[in-house]
């Protein structure tokens, strides 16, 4: 009898980790314009799947920041543990009881997509993995992923492990904006650990000019996933696959959806529609470049002026780069639902920093928005009109 409910026992927590049989591979798409938040292209963009290795990105996310907090440093060597040793391919091949560095883990998440380096450095920063993916959700929702949940740190399956391709593209979108001291690791090629050397899987990197990052994902119930982030001719575009068939097709498809985008871009080809704040689907919202001017022709007719002499205004955040400003101010918006409707993201450059705001807002709407961020761990200020 009780070796008939340790079976049970079993079989039931392999069903809560392994995707249903009837799992497909679901399609989506969406590439964005990084400088201004302009969707250039969106197919099932909301829709839930598996972000199979693509979740490594979030666990990277939670790197830096400890790094960037001072929690970790690069060369301090992290225990493996039974469960590490244990992770399925792809891996290093991590003994129980050695050590790995930081730097070296944070290397192998970015080419060879290890799993064991992934548990290492979920159980150095969460105690467990379980308890680091926890902390990896709430993170998620605080920087805009609204409909992400994470179960794991490596993207093995899991069928409650669930992204979308807009979420995907908000946190290429910020992993790159908040630490652009740990960005460049994305654009590593080769990375040599041992006796051996690991070809970046992001095939990109060398077949896509302009393009710096950042990872691939492949399960069998998600099929071949990709966000890539390219700059060319001074612009940036996110863009994000998820259930491509093969690696091939997958980067053939990124690759022409790209192109696309950067002929819109360059041809001024962006319809008004398209201008939506990062993370949220209300075509309502206009996005105000640095420079305090309407973008668009939507936004033509706007009164910056005007809103900011009779309008309540909401500040997030102030910093050192323009598109951390812009990128804090666009998710905050999202964050806020149908608070933020009708709400105008301004970076004000009139000091040294840049200055991440909202504007648009009455008395009781300001209070109400910043209360309803700081629910959800955002700080911010609310500033009565100038007029």
């Amino acid at each position: 009898m009780q070796k008939t409910f340790a079976l049970l026992f079993v079989l039931l927590a392999l069903f809560a980790v392994l995707p249903s049989g009837g799992a497909q591979a679901k399609y989506a798409s969406y590439v964005i314009d990084a400088d201004t938040g302009r969707v250039l292209h969106a197919s099932n963009e909301d829709t839930r799947n598996y972000p199979a290795s693509l979740t490594k990105i979030m666990t990277l996310y939670m790197t830096f920041e400890a790094l960037r907090d001072g929690k970790l440093t690069l060369d301090q060597r992290l225990k493996v543990s039974r469960r590490a040793e244990g992770m399925a391919p792809s891996k290093l091949g991590l003994r129980r009881g050695q050590t790995i560095a930081v730097k070296d883990a944070v290397l192998a998440l970015v080419t060879k997509s290890a799993n064991d380096a992934a548990v290492v450095l979920a159980e150095a920063m969460g105690g467990t993995e379980i308890d680091f993916a926890i902390k990896m959700t709430e993170r998620a929702r605080q920087i805009g992923m609204t409909r992400t949940t994470f179960k794991n740190a490596s993207g093995l399956p899991n069928r409650r492990q669930l992204s979308t391709a807009r979420d995907m593209a908000t946190l290429g979108l910020r992993i790159r904006a908040d630490f652009p001291e740990f960005y460049s690791y994305f654009s590593t090629t080769h990375f040599k650990y041992g006796s051996r050397t690991y070809k970046n899987h992001n095939t990109l990197l060398s077949s896509y000019e302009g393009t710096d990052g950042i990872k691939t994902g492949y399960i069998r119930a998600s099929g071949f996933n990709l966000v890539a982030s390219v700059e060319r001719h001074g612009h940036r575009l996110i863009g994000v696959v998820f259930g491509g068939q093969t690696g091939k097709s997958r980067d053939a498809h990124m690759k022409s959806l790209l192109d696309k985008g950067f002929e819109k871009v360059l041809e001024g080809d962006t319809r008004p529609t398209d201008l939506v704040a990062m993370n949220t689907v209300d075509p309502k919202v206009q996005v105000v470049s640095d420079t305090l001017e309407p973008q668009g022709d939507a936004a033509a007719d706007m009164d910056l002026t005007e809103i900011q002499e009779s309008r309540w205004t909401i500040q997030v955040g102030a910093f050192s780069r323009a598109e951390s400003a812009r990128t804090v101010a666009q998710q905050a918006v999202g964050n806020l639902g149908s608070l933020g409707e009708g709400a105008v993201v301004v970076v004000d450059r009139s000091g040294k920093l840049h200055r991440s705001r909202i504007a648009g807002f009455d008395k009781q709407a300001a209070f109400n928005a910043c209360r309803s961020l700081k629910a959800q761990r955002m700080d911010c200020i609310v500033f009565a009109p100038k007029g």
